[in-house]
């Protein structure tokens, strides 16, 4: 499944590397969420996660919600497993709660297929832009133009110029059932 701009978002209720719970704001409780998968071991995402978290900081005084969500089967590849996560946000690197999707029922649901895929909500929570941070994970200036964009619309009340790029980097770490 996957959710396409204007649909409602799916229900999110998943545990930060603490084990603290998080899900979606109520309708109403944040203008904005930004919702992002990404990974501990993915190029894309390694090259692409200090922009993101910049965005998490400077997005965070006008009440946008940022989650951060890796779905990989740590199984496969231990580099993403909760306690390598777990170690990544005691260190520092992370701007806002990182959450374990260990069933992979949140990317399923949401249609995540990369990382990073970013997700980014009204304050109804509908989709308004789904894809990638920016143009080129490997130009820093770039500066997660395309999610700042978004939040930027999504907070003017309007639609973002664009609601949706081709998402880069490496796939979701899929469990075989």
């Amino acid at each position: 499944m996957s959710i396409r701009p204007g649909d409602p978002a799916p229900a999110l209720e998943l545990v930060d590397t603490a084990g603290a719970p998080h899900t979606l704001p109520l309708p109403g409780e944040a203008p904005a969420t930004a919702i992002v998968w990404t990974c501990n071991h993915c190029p894309y995402a390694l090259a692409w996660h200090e922009r993101i978290q910049q965005v998490a900081r400077d997005y965070a005084d006008r009440g946008v919600r940022f989650l951060q969500v890796s779905s990989n089967d740590s199984a496969r590849y231990p580099a993403d497993s909760l306690e390598r996560m777990r170690a990544r946000v005691e260190s520092g690197e992370f701007a806002s709660p990182y959450l374990h999707d260990s069933g992979q029922d949140a990317a399923r649901a949401y249609g995540a297929l990369k990382t990073p895929h970013v997700f980014v909500l009204d304050a109804d929570l509908r989709l308004a832009y789904l894809g990638a941070p920016d143009a080129d994970y490997q130009d820093e200036s770039q500066n997660a133009e395309w999610l700042r964009s978004a939040l930027d619309a999504v907070l003017a009340g309007r639609s973002p110029d664009r609601a949706e790029t081709e998402p880069v980097g490496c796939s979701i770490k899929w469990r075989e059932r």
